[in-house]
Parts: C-alpha cells; structure tokens; sequence
C-alpha cells in the first residue's frame, strides 16, 4: 500500500533527529482512512527543537514532495517540554509548507483515546491528559468562533472541502458534547440525517469520500452552498445555545 511506503520512507528521514514517538490520530488512526482521499495526520515527539531542527524538518518533507500521496502527509512537532500547554504553537508541516498551530484538545484526545504508534512510546507517557471540561469548551468555541462566522462567507462553501469539514466537524462536535465521545468521520456522515442534515448535503459527500465521484455541475454546486449554509448556521447557534 502506498500509504505504508510513504509512512516508512517519513520514519527514515526522521530517524536521524531521534524521535522520541511517533503518532497518528484522525482518520489514519480512527479506522477510517481512504487511500489518496484522506490527510495522513502525524504528531512527532523530538527531543528538542531549534532553529536548525526546524531547517532539517523543512528539507525532510521538501525531499518527499515527489512521494504518492506526500501533499497530504501532515506533521506537528512538539517536545516533552512544551506538550502540556493545548494552546501553543509547534513547528507543522502541512499543505505543502512550514507553520506553527496548536495541538489541539480534540487531537491530544484523539491521541489518548485511539492514536496509533508508529515510533516509540505511546501518548500516555510523552502527552498529558485533556482535563475535564477543556474538550467540551474547545469544541463550543470552535463551532462558535470558527465556524458559524465561515457561514456567512458564500464563496468558501462551493468548495467541496468547506461542505465536507464544515458538515462533518459539527456531527462530530455534536456527539462529543451530547455524549462526552470522538466518532470518525463515516459515523459522523451517518449521524448527520438524525441531526437534520439535508439528505442530498449528506449523499453528497458520500459519494465524494467512499464512492465514485464525479465533478458536480455548477447548478448543483450553487445550490449545495445554500443548503448548507441554510443548514449550518442555525444547527451551530442550537449546538453553542445548548452547551456553551
């Protein structure tokens, strides 16, 4: 599987900065992963990181540009020293570039919940727990700060990642603060007809992540934008009504 090449391939080139561990959450970890559909998210724990660690990381991915499957190969890198703190930046490698964004609270529980080892030791021992409480809060202020405003931009939502994440993101964020649990993506695909969800919103990425798609016509696509927006908006004021 190509998948497992590129993740071994990634492992070599990491061997020589010593990582301490290696992990995958999201859908690589979760039991749902489509080959050249979905992202490979990857945490790695290195020893330390300085100027030059963040040079060599920068070439590292640079050199497997050209690998199957590489533009969606993403990689926070954080230390035991600065694991604790949910909100601070790490050096990632992500969309084909070098950034710095947080280890969030829904992928530190991800982590401890489901993360799978490829290197090392496990989250356990390297990745403190999530507090009480802090998931639920992150997820409200998600859905309230991040998304609700994404709403009201018309021209994100004809694009198919927009629909995707911004239907898929609130299911999950509805079943994390209704039952205090993580669910994948296709349990958040089925979740969405209970939530009131528009049928064809739901067949539609369906067919886009495990069937055989086809690019929509700019009549649908239109369409598609209103519905979710009609949809999502008010869905995401109940949720943050509910639980913030």
């Amino acid at each position: 599987m190509q998948t497992d090449a590129l993740l071994d391939r990634f492992l070599a080139h990491l061997a020589p900065l010593h990582p301490l561990a290696v992990w995958a959450h999201g859908s690589l970890a979760g039991g749902d992963y489509q080959e050249g559909r979905s992202d490979l998210d990857l945490i790695a724990v290195l020893g330390h990181i300085g100027p030059r660690t963040v040079w060599r990381l920068a070439l590292l991915h640079a050199r497997l540009r050209g690998e199957p499957l590489a533009s969606g190969l993403h990689c926070t890198y954080l230390t035991p020293a600065t694991a604790d703190d949910p909100a601070r930046p790490h050096p990632t490698w992500a969309h084909q570039q070098l950034f710095r964004r947080p280890v969030t609270p829904v992928t530190r529980a991800e982590l401890h919940s489901f993360g799978r080892v490829l290197h090392g030791g496990p989250p356990a021992g390297l990745l403190p727990q999530v507090p009480d409480g802090q998931l639920a809060e992150f997820v409200v202020r998600e859905q309230r700060d991040y998304w609700r405003p994404a709403v009201r931009k018309a021209r994100l939502w004809t694009q198919d990642v927009w629909v995707d994440l911004g239907l898929l993101t609130f299911a999950r964020a509805s079943a994390t603060l209704r039952d205090g649990r993580l669910i994948s993506k296709r349990e958040a695909l089925d979740l969405l007809p209970a939530l009131g969800a528009p049928g064809e919103l739901v067949e539609d990425i369906r067919t886009r992540r495990y069937g055989t798609p086809v690019p929509p016509a700019e009549e649908w696509t239109a369409r598609r934008a209103e519905l979710t927006r009609a949809y999502l908006g008010p869905a995401v004021d109940a949720l943050v009504a509910s639980y913030g």
